[in-house]
């Protein structure tokens, strides 16, 4: 099917995917389909419409009314959740942590759950249209500030740089540090628990995976 023959919901669908970033592949595994199910359904019309669970689960993930997705209007999960749906983004909660200790090695980058925001708070946040995830934090170098098990939300879209809370890669660990630049090519990874001296490191050893701009945690 080409592109321009698409009815609206492969469309719609297709845009979804491109714009948070998620491949076609990723999402039919979510769906625990194998891996082609969303590309033959977008370009070659198979299924010729998405299963009801299908549909509800991809309008549930992208925070849409699952009329977007060709859901008839009296069967369509936004009749039940009309003005609440739409006006909130699911960002997902990856199954990794980052380490506030000496360092850990991340066990993988699996999305085990989502977590909704608010757009209107999004926005205010200057978060609108950026790339999002939630991952917890790990030890406790970076207390009181963040404390271990603290889910952190992620900001991931590309950016400059500036000093700040960040969540980096330094070799295979990933780590929550205060991140400073020292000056030289150099940045300073700075922890809150003064217990925990301050590392100084090459810009090139250092990936800074995304900016820290919230987080939760327990009272």
């Amino acid at each position: 099917m080409a592109e321009l023959e698409m009815s609206p919901e492969r469309k719609r669908l297709l845009e979804l995917s491109r714009d948070r970033n998620v491949s076609l592949s990723k999402l039919s595994e979510m769906l625990g389909r194998n891996a082609a199910y969303l590309q033959q359904f977008i370009k070659r019309g198979t299924p010729r419409k998405l299963e009801e669970g299908d549909r509800r689960k991809l309008a549930q993930f992208f925070g849409i009314f699952e009329g977007e997705l060709g859901a008839d209007g009296e069967k369509s999960y936004t009749n039940v959740n009309a003005g609440r749906t739409a006006d909130f983004a699911s960002v997902p909660r990856l199954d990794i942590g980052a380490s506030a200790g000496p360092g850990a090695m991340p066990a993988g980058e699996s999305e085990f759950d989502v977590l909704r925001f608010s757009r209107r708070w999004l926005a205010e946040q200057g978060l609108e249209n950026a790339q999002l995830s939630l991952i917890r934090v790990q030890g406790d170098s970076m207390e009181p500030l963040l404390n271990d098990k603290d889910e952190i939300l992620v900001d991931r879209t590309q950016r400059p740089f500036r000093d700040g809370i960040h969540v980096i890669r330094l070799g295979d660990t990933l780590m929550v540090k205060r991140v400073a630049s020292a000056g030289g090519g150099r940045l300073s990874l700075l922890s809150q628990n003064l217990a925990y001296p301050p590392v100084t490191v090459s810009v090139e050893d250092v990936e800074i995976v995304g900016r820290v701009v919230w987080k939760s945690g327990r009272m």
